[in-house]
């Protein structure tokens, strides 16, 4: 698997008007839109999934992904029969990310038990296997220490296998990713460029141990970027003028990925998206091409 794709992040608050962004997005010919999960805290926010069904229902190209959905908010099985109906409505243009759950003080506000690192990767790797076999196999069971269903009968099922992502970072989350993603979309913001070759290699390596293909498993990068000479560097953003821009993107890209998610800096959304579309994605299209 080596063809790019490009995506961008939108906000889920309510005055960001993250459907008009959406739209926005299609129209300059992003692959997909991803946003994040944060059902609760101070900040007004959208309910992820209701978001990303709404963006689906005023779009007709664009992919939507969740960047990404924590497993404790949701039961699994619930999640696998969300995904299935907005996959079909939307014409196949969900990509389903998910994640072990990174802020705990959501997790607990929502009634949910505190969780260890080592229990939120289990319970991830639980959920995959819950969610994939709702998809399908008839009368599903699964006996697990997270998550357990019961003769599961889910219809309609999917018309394509959905990509899953994950958004892992640890070792284990790592190679619960190669062992049953489809896709890796981490934060620059949360490792250093040094650590990803690593990373990836643990990724690849569980693959193979599990008989699959590591190039079937996509990495995207989601990275901040502001086009902008006068722009400080900041972690996880990417600046400068247009030619240094395309200069760390290309060194990003050659750490192993084969797409990135843009989330644009600044005060005009949409005017760093147009710029991310017209200056970059092109350049770097073509030179990967």
């Amino acid at each position: 698997m080596t063809d790019l794709m490009f995506g961008v992040g939108v906000p889920a608050a309510p005055g960001a008007d993250p459907t008009a962004l959406a739209q926005e997005a299609e129209r300059l010919g992003f692959d997909f839109v991803s946003l994040p999960d944060h059902p609760c805290g101070p900040d007004p926010s959208y309910e992820a999934t209701v978001l990303m069904t709404w963006i689906a229902a005023r779009t007709s190209r664009i992919k939507v992904a969740s960047r990404v959905l924590a497993v404790p908010f949701r039961r699994p099985a619930m999640l696998a029969k969300l995904a299935a109906s907005l996959d079909l409505l939307s014409g196949g243009r969900l990509i389903l990310g998910l994640g072990g759950g990174y802020s705990d003080p959501e997790i607990t506000a929502l009634g949910n038990p505190a969780l260890t690192p080592a229990e939120k990767v289990d319970g991830l790797a639980e959920a995959i296997q819950v969610i994939r076999g709702a998809w399908t196999q008839p009368g599903y069971s699964q006996d697990g220490r997270h998550h357990t269903v019961r003769n599961l009968e889910m219809e309609p099922r999917p018309a394509r296998p959905i990509p899953v992502w994950t958004g892992a970072f640890g070792p284990r989350a790592l190679a619960v990713t190669g062992r049953l993603a489809d896709g890796w979309i981490p934060s620059l913001g949360y490792l250093r460029t040094e650590d990803i070759p690593a990373m990836r290699h643990r990724i690849d390596a569980a693959a193979e141990a599990a008989g699959r293909p590591p190039r079937d498993i996509r990495g995207i990068l989601n990275l901040g970027i502001r086009i902008d000479p006068g722009a400080s560097p900041q972690p996880g953003l990417v600046t400068g003028p247009v030619t240094r821009v395309l200069g760390q993107l290309h060194d990003l890209l050659d750490l192993g990925f084969n797409g990135l998610s843009f989330l644009p800096a600044g005060p005009d959304r949409k005017a760093g998206m147009q710029q991310v579309a017209e200056e970059i994605i092109p350049v770097l299209r073509s030179a990967r091409s």
